[in-house]
């Protein structure tokens, strides 16, 4: 059991797409880890819409933007009085990374107050280290936090975006920042060495993802009159690839071929993906279910056939993990950490990015093989368990961490 008090910083929390961060937290505390949650916004949806695990931790969490003006003008006045140097090199590293140019300047300002705000939230509850996931924002007010207060700072790499935009997000400055990094993956690490002096490598630590092997359990998957039910899980948006997908969908009808599509999520991209579908003549096959949160996302696994995630960018999807310990046999894309989590052939099939004559391809052989198909899943399934079970991966995590904090 460690003896350190740590604070979590994340930008969203609750929220759908970071259930991962949630499932990490509870393993980590089941472990003796002392953590607190602080979260740049509120929720993604409204408390009475959370499930009971998430309005606990929401009900435990320090919301930082909803703290106010006033607040932000009380902890700048505490830290002014307390500790000025510590403000000053906070006010000069805000402006360096803001640059030259006005509208990053004006988001470091905000970055610096909403790190005063979190300082000084963390000396009320004695908490002694500062951990943020991702390498976005959120990590420059982890960053800020560090140079103001002496905190020690980690954070989780995830990709793809800061990997896109490095000078943007300022990801060069934040590896030489950070005490430790954990990467999820080894295609994460190798871009953020990519991005650091040789003599910043022993920073970072691969500590892979997971899911419950005994909540994400397999079910018979049979087609209905021939039927084969496709299902993707994401939000919709131009990087989960959703509209390669219903053009495959398209080509598989027009070839005879019986699937029919869910696409669970929601997104910026919603409203383009329904009339997409509808351009290609293609609706009555395609059901969105807008977002689905964990309470309710075993009903939608437990009905589907196959599990299609065409993405153009990822880190290393969850929800691939969740499907292959269901025995939901997997087609995604070749891309990024993808590669590390599923074999082709063996355990899942892969195609390019970007390739609908391919996906469309894969989801057919997948349609009429129904031997095959068990097959993968089974194979996808023991993988999970091999490497992507939560409890053993938090476990390096939780090995990992004490390790590191013992070591500053």
């Amino acid at each position: 059991m460690t003896t350190h008090r740590i604070a979590y910083l994340v930008s969203q929390y609750p929220a759908y797409s970071h259930t991962f961060i949630l499932r990490e937290v509870q393993q980590l505390r089941q472990f003796g880890v002392a953590i607190t949650v602080s979260s740049i916004n509120l929720p993604d949806r409204p408390l009475d819409k959370l499930t009971e695990i998430e309005k606990n931790e929401a009900e435990q969490t320090f919301y930082i933007k909803s703290q106010g003006i006033l607040k932000a003008a009380i902890a700048l006045g505490k830290t002014l009085a307390s500790n000025p140097m510590g403000l000053l090199r906070g006010v000069k590293h805000a402006f360096k990374l803001g640059g030259w140019d006005i509208k990053r300047q004006l988001y470091h300002v905000f970055y610096l107050a909403e790190s005063l705000l979190v300082g000084q939230w963390m000396q009320s509850q004695n908490l002694s280290h500062l951990h943020v996931h991702f390498a976005t924002p959120a990590a420059s007010v982890g960053m800020l936090v560090k140079t103001v207060f002496g905190y020690s700072f980690s954070f989780t790499v995830h990709g793809p975006d800061e990997f896109y935009d490095a000078a943007g997000y300022n990801l060069p400055e934040k590896i030489l920042a950070a005490d430790f990094i954990f990467c999820i993956s080894h295609y994460a690490r190798s871009q953020v060495m990519k991005l650091s002096p040789v003599a910043a490598w022993p920073k970072l630590d691969v500590c892979r993802l997971g899911v419950d092997p005994q909540r994400f359990i397999p079910q018979s998957h049979t087609t209905t009159n021939d039927t084969c039910k496709l299902l993707c899980v994401g939000r919709l948006t131009s990087a989960k690839g959703q509209a390669i997908l219903l053009e495959a969908v398209a080509q598989l009808q027009s070839q005879a071929v019986a699937v029919t599509l869910t696409l669970v999520g929601m997104g910026p991209d919603d409203l383009a993906l329904k009339n997409y579908a509808e351009q290609l003549g293609i609706s009555q096959f395609v059901h969105f279910t807008g977002a689905v949160d964990q309470d309710h996302i075993l009903d939608y696994y437990h009905a589907a056939d196959i599990f299609v995630l065409p993405s153009f960018a990822e880190g290393l999807p969850v929800v691939l993990m969740e499907a292959m310990a269901m025995e939901i046999p997997c087609i995604t894309t070749a891309i990024t950490g993808i590669p590390e989590l599923i074999s082709h052939g063996e355990d899942g099939l892969l195609v390019p990015a970007s390739d609908t004559a391919g996906l469309a391809a894969a989801i057919g052989k997948l349609a009429a093989d129904a031997p095959l198909r068990r097959q993968l899943g089974k194979a996808g399934r023991l993988k999970v368990l091999a490497d992507y079970d939560l409890y053993k991966n938090t476990h390096h995590l939780f090995e990992t961490l004490e390790k590191r904090l013992t070591g500053l």
